[in-house]
């Protein structure tokens, strides 16, 4: 074997790796899908909202988002329910200063409840994410947020929805009862982990965060964008820009 000749080729790719990666517009897309379905009364929705807005505020996730010497994050929130009741509340956004992290956040602390179907479309709501995130290709990677208390009662089931298999889709689950949750509070918290791990979850380093009830959403959220936004790994470098779109079926 020719060893002069292996390296420059491994050296000649990855060069290429990191000059395409190099030309990222943004180092992550995030977009993160907020559950406003009938389940969800008007105290549990604003402590949703304000938790959101409250962990981008916290000091550790402003500092992951807002790295210096690399491209920026592009944040975008939507709210969900029905099978057509999807809201974009912030449109995309690159995180490229603390001013306009402010602005996302006193944009959702002003958003109001709308007046959207009760069901749980986890389907739909997963598919209209992965649209936004089609919007963003020059990235070097796509993060979907879903949280959500209930399983899918309407619409596609969450599986059956055709994206791209760079795109990473992370849930949040928020389970019945209080941060000092019951047995039963515990054992359908438990329920409802398992199956946003089997029906929502999918991509790479795919996981799901919990938070018991939604007075935990705050603390849950900080922890879920603090895993979300680690740095980037070399590993993730000869991932390719998302120029074109390769679809998953998981039934």
């Amino acid at each position: 074997m020719n060893f002069r000749f292996a390296f420059t080729t491994a050296f000649t790719v990855f060069s290429l790796c990191l000059s395409q990666a190099a030309q990222a517009q943004c180092r992550q897309a995030l977009a993160l899908g907020l559950d406003v379905s009938g389940s969800v009364d008007d105290a549990e929705y604003r402590m949703q909202i304000n938790g959101l807005a409250a962990a981008f505020e916290n000091a550790s996730v402003a500092k992951a988002l807002l790295q210096p010497g690399t491209p920026p994050v592009a944040l975008s929130v939507f709210e969900w329910s029905g099978p057509d009741h999807q809201n974009l509340i912030v449109p995309w956004t690159d995180i490229t200063s603390p001013s306009v992290l402010s602005d996302v956040t006193t944009t959702l602390r002003k958003t109001g409840r709308p007046k959207m179907d009760v069901s749980t479309g986890l389907g739909p709501a997963i598919a209209f994410g992965a649209d936004l995130l089609q919007a963003q290709p020059a990235c070097w990677r796509w993060t979907l947020d879903i949280s959500g208390d209930g399983k899918a009662n309407t619409g596609p089931l969450p599986r059956d929805i055709l994206m791209s298999e760079q795109i990473t889709v992370n849930a949040l689950v928020i389970g019945p009862g209080s941060t000092r949750p019951s047995g039963e509070s515990r054992e359908e918290t438990a329920s409802l982990v398992a199956y946003f791990d089997a029906w929502v979850t999918r991509g790479p380093d795919a996981f799901v965060e919990v938070a018991y009830g939604f007075a935990d959403y705050e603390a849950a959220m900080t922890r879920k964008l603090l895993r979300e936004l680690e740095g980037l790994s070399l590993a993730l470098v000869d991932t390719p820009l998302m120029n074109s779109i390769t679809v998953q079926n998981r039934p």
